[in-house]
């Protein structure tokens, strides 16, 4: 399944059986095992939506942490700036 890699413990899992279904016809065409295709579709959602939700999670405690800008501040200091280039 995966060479050279450090493994958790099994896991136990139960899958819709249409999902089953397709994880087994993956395998079956390429040849793989089903931890295989199984751990393919974990690594690609954690690299795409998985890590979209991390982000928003750190930007989150980062704004609760008073790291974040004021949105009122924002929006005057454009206006002003606005305002300095029209003049």
């Amino acid at each position: 399944m995966h060479k050279g890699g450090n493994l958790s413990d099994p896991l136990t899992l139960r899958l819709p059986v249409d999902v089953l279904g397709q994880v087994e016809e993956v395998a079956r065409i390429c040849e793989r095992s089903r931890s295989w295709v199984i751990v393919r579709a974990l690594k690609s959602y954690l690299a795409s939506e998985g890590r979209e939700l991390i982000e928003l999670a750190e930007a989150r405690a980062e704004v609760d942490g008073g790291a974040g800008v004021d949105l009122d501040d924002v929006i005057r200091d454009l206006e002003n700036a606005a305002k300095d280039a029209a003049a």
